[in-house]
């Protein structure tokens, strides 16, 4: 088992030139990609600037704002954004802080080559095989049930919630 630890104490100064009040930590990098976390301060900035790998930037605490090209939008704990390969994007606070978890896919999207179409529904045969499902057919119901959860005593969270 390897334990990687990441968080306050171990982030770093992080970023593109230009880059301010952010801090960040990898996680894990290999052949296939890199995985990180990001730590924007309030009135942080993340410089646009491209990367040539495909790339989430996955919001798990506080929120502000995201750049992809033209478009500008607000993201929150809880939202993923894609970078695509290439192309600019950029990252930014005002009033709150945010905290992010990046994952890089190194090398081209390969969907396609794994017979994922854009559009197409997949549907899963007995024989545990992917394939497209035929145009105009209904998905099939679905077998099994949610697993029984046990209230214990002094739980309290909210509904919805994990216990």
């Amino acid at each position: 088992m390897e334990v990687v630890r990441f968080g306050v104490g171990h982030r770093r100064p992080e970023g593109p030139a230009g880059t301010r009040g952010l801090s960040g930590q990898v996680i894990h990098t290999d052949g296939r990609g890199l995985v990180s976390e990001l730590a924007f301060g309030r009135n942080a900035r993340l410089e646009p600037h491209s990367n040539p790998n495909t790339t989430w930037f996955v919001v798990i605490e506080g929120g502000g704002w995201i750049a992809v090209a033209d478009e500008r939008s607000r993201v929150a704990a809880g939202e993923a954004v894609l970078w695509p390969a290439d192309v600019l994007h950029a990252a930014w606070t005002e009033h709150s802080e945010m905290r992010a978890i990046v994952v890089e896919f190194t090398g081209p999207d390969d969907a396609a080559a794994r017979g994922i179409l854009d559009g197409e529904a997949l549907a899963v045969l007995d024989a545990g095989q992917l394939m497209p499902r035929t145009a105009g057919t209904p998905p099939g119901r679905g077998e099994g049930e949610l697993a029984a959860h046990e209230r214990r005593r002094g739980d309290t969270t909210r509904e919805g919630e994990p216990y």
